[in-house]
């Protein structure tokens, strides 16, 4: 179970060392909790579906233990070979919580693969409830000039056009009561000048949320986002240098970054029909008030 002292966490050791885009969980120091050891569900999404993008590592691992924990079995993609020995590390607590698990590589950036991965999950287990759309790109740039067509279109593609192509292909497979699921970012409420790319597109997955809810209520469907604020995942020793890795999520309450289980609620209460009545709402969980 967590400690309930929010300031117990985790903290960048010293000696943090960058990794190659998109990171892997193995290589973090200090190790993120997942919640392997501290989740306990009781039966909130039992007999659902869930499909989580980016779900093999930091905050998709969390959501998928803890959708695991509560009842449903959990189809997770990933998107390189790096992060073959983290996916199957997800599957292994998935399964050990007694659910099914689905692993699959593939890129959001391609809407034909995005649509595969739907199939797949539906024809092996012939229904979809949850759709998670967490894959996620960022990289830092100290000078706005130096952030380039490749990485603009990387950014944009992986982060947006994912999202509108896996909730495409979810959608003809989803009832009254099924849920899709953004993950957001504080930057996209606040900016961050160090990722200007990565800011616009968690803004426009926030107004695509509010977007996607109006157009979807009258088949019950609803749309809400999580937009956390510093988590401790691999994304972050992959995409920005040491010196700003050892003072990540400093400038929280707790002066420290979230493990990825502390997101983990927040989904699991969305997805619930304890939020039926939510639709069209950004779930900041950022560890401070926002400043703007």
């Amino acid at each position: 179970m967590l400690d309930r002292d929010p300031k117990k966490g985790p903290t960048p050791a010293e000696d943090a060392s960058e990794q190659p885009y998109p990171g892997t969980d193995r290589r973090m120091d200090p190790p993120a909790d997942h919640g392997e050891e501290s989740y306990e569900g009781c039966g909130k999404l039992e007999g659902l579906t869930a499909i989580i993008t980016g779900g093999d590592s930091g905050i998709g691992r969390a959501v998928a233990i803890a959708f695991a924990r509560e009842g449903a079995d959990v189809a997770i993609g990933y998107l390189a070979d790096m992060e073959d020995k983290d996916a199957e590390e997800t599957r292994r607590w998935v399964e050990k919580a007694g659910r099914r698990c689905i692993v699959h590589q593939f890129d959001v950036r391609s809407k034909e693969q995005c649509t595969a991965f739907v199939e797949r999950v539906v024809g092996e287990w012939g229904r979809l409830d949850v759709l998670v759309n967490n894959a996620a790109y960022q990289m830092s740039q100290e000078s706005f000039e130096d952030i380039t067509e490749e990485q603009l279109d990387r950014t944009f593609r992986t982060n947006i056009y994912g999202y509108i192509y896996m909730a495409q292909a979810a959608l003809p497979h989803l009832k009254a009561g099924s849920v899709i699921l953004n993950t957001g970012s504080i930057t996209g409420m606040e900016g961050n000048p160090q990722l200007i790319d990565y800011s616009s597109t968690k803004g426009a997955i926030h107004i695509f949320t509010k977007s996607l809810a109006e157009k979807l209520k009258e088949q019950g469907i609803r749309v809400n986002c999580v937009a956390p604020g510093p988590v401790w995942t691999p994304l972050i020793p992959a995409t920005f240098p040491a010196d700003h890795v050892q003072e990540f999520g400093k400038d929280t309450y707790w002066e420290r970054p979230a493990q990825p289980v502390e997101l983990a609620g927040g989904y699991v209460f969305l997805a619930s029909a304890d939020a039926r009545y939510i639709s069209g709402e950004i779930l900041a969980i950022t560890g401070k008030t926002s400043s703007r």
